[in-house]
């Protein structure tokens, strides 16, 4: 279950013993408390989104607004430009959500390269054939699958492009923002950032999963083999352990463990 989105400047309140398990189960990704994640995929931070392949779970759309804004959705499933208030000196890379309506679950459209995304109201984010956006249909079809093109001059920005072969844009409707989906030109205004929670991204998720095969004591580590171990044994453990081949040097350390012993 995805844990639930904290802000910066949220309290963080304690956690009870006792809590119902079944309605848990039923609550969605912004409503989850995050009682069943584990330590190691805990990580509650932003990061931004490198290759598509990086693109997953809770993310925000950073534009490149002045002020700097993403994009939002009410419930209705209007769709609007966000002002970011979590930012530093109005860099995209540094921003954060203040706001469940601006952050959207981003998941892979089975068989494709095309990426959905999921509103807090639970539907998913689309465009039409006049390039208006907006987030009112319950169930993934051709308008909400869309296609996530790293930029060729700015690395770790996107270009967000509909099956229409259209680009998201920001432009102007009587003088106050908008978000578009019908640019047909990659441009300044069509180049985005992607920022998303750390725990789903998978370089570092992998370095976590790595950082805990790794931690092993060498207790643990003699209690397996069953006697003492040099330094040297140790280290070659836990750099099997890390790197997925323990159980057979394992077997190694107790072999030569059985030779020094009748030599």
């Amino acid at each position: 279950m995805v844990k639930a989105l904290a802000f910066k400047g949220d309290k963080k309140s304690k956690k009870r013993k006792h809590h119902n398990a079944e309605a848990e189960d039923k609550l969605d990704p912004f409503t989850a408390t995050g009682e069943h994640a584990g330590t190691t995929e805990d990580d509650d931070s932003w990061v931004s989104a490198e290759v598509p392949s990086d693109i997953a779970g809770p993310i925000i759309f950073a534009l490149p607004t002045t002020p700097p804004t993403c994009i939002a959705c009410d419930m209705n499933g209007k769709v609007f430009p966000s002002e970011i208030e979590n930012i530093v000196e109005g860099d995209l890379a540094t921003a954060e959500p203040h706001d469940v309506r601006q952050v959207w679950v981003a998941n892979r459209v089975a068989g494709t390269e095309y990426i959905s995304f999921k509103g807090h109201h639970g539907r998913y984010l689309g465009c039409d054939q006049f390039g208006i956006l907006s987030a009112t249909r319950e169930a993934i079809s051709a308008e909400e699958s869309l296609l996530c093109i790293a930029s060729k001059d700015t690395f770790g920005t996107f270009n967000i492009q509909t099956q229409r072969d259209k680009f998201f844009t920001i432009g102007e409707d009587n003088k106050s923002l908008e978000v578009r989906g019908d640019a047909e030109v990659v441009s300044f205004n069509t180049t985005l950032c992607i920022r998303m929670q750390a725990r789903y991204k998978p370089r570092l998720k992998a370095n976590k999963e790595s950082k805990a095969r790794e931690k092993i004591g060498r207790k643990e580590l003699e209690d397996v083999v069953g006697r003492r171990l040099e330094d040297d044994e140790v280290k070659k453990l836990k750099k099997a352990r890390r790197d997925g081949d323990y159980h057979e040097a394992i077997l190694d350390v107790r072999v030569r463990g059985k030779h020094d012993k009748y030599s």
